[in-house]
């Protein structure tokens, strides 16, 4: 497994450095391959041989279609269609999630605290978007704080960790980018953003190996 983290963490780098000389090709270069690196981390884990996996797989591969779309700059259909991706992917992501079984009390406790956290990023996000994405981005807030209830749900029901930091993490890398797209623009959300990102992702494709360990040692 060392070689899909290394090579990602590898990619980031590089993608930071081209964010921060605003560099375009070499900004998508890296950013496809740290992408195809957690797709590889996940076959390495075993995805493919098992439901968890090969459902949690889908929603990695929707999230490297949702990277490739925002590639593109500005405030266009590219990025409308990566936001799309994104929500499926997080769908994906939520439905893997629920194979492992979750905790009422889990998603009640984790309901209950996504609901506070949804609504605070939607008044801080709801004045400086425009009419075209106020649907898409309230959309997308609610199926991504979804994909958390079910990653708390299902950790307090004894998923791996893994799972859980991985989709918290990746909910705190979307406030940068919609800071960044609508709030002010900077590389500071790049330097905390992309790492968070990739770093949620490698978790998430960890989780793989971790719950085929967990369930061969019941």
């Amino acid at each position: 497994m060392f070689a899909p983290v290394f090579v990602c963490v590898t990619a980031v780098v590089c993608l930071l450095a081209a964010e921060w000389a605003d560099v375009a090709i070499a900004r998508a270069a890296a950013k496809m391959a740290a992408a195809s690196a957690f797709i590889a981390l996940a076959l390495e884990c075993g995805a493919l041989g098992s439901e968890y996996g090969r459902v949690l797989l889908a929603g990695l591969v929707l999230c490297w279609i949702g990277d490739a779309c925002l590639l593109s700059g500005g405030r266009s259909r590219a990025f409308l269609a990566g936001i799309g991706a994104f929500l499926l992917g997080h769908l994906a992501y939520a439905a893997a999630f629920a194979r492992l079984g979750l905790a009422g009390e889990g998603l009640l406790v984790g309901a209950a605290a996504l609901a506070a956290f949804a609504a605070l990023t939607l008044r801080w996000l709801w004045p400086a978007l425009p009419g075209g994405f106020r649907l898409p981005v309230l959309a997308y807030l609610v199926v991504i704080s979804a994909m958390v209830v079910t990653a708390i749900g299902a950790s307090w029901a004894g998923a791996p960790w893994t799972l859980l930091v991985g989709a918290v993490v990746f909910a705190f890398s979307d406030l940068f980018v919609a800071r960044d797209r609508f709030v002010r623009e900077g590389f500071v959300n790049a330097a905390v953003g992309l790492p968070a990102y990739f770093g949620a992702q490698l978790l998430l494709a960890a989780s793989i190996a971790q719950v085929a360990a967990t369930r061969s040692a019941l």
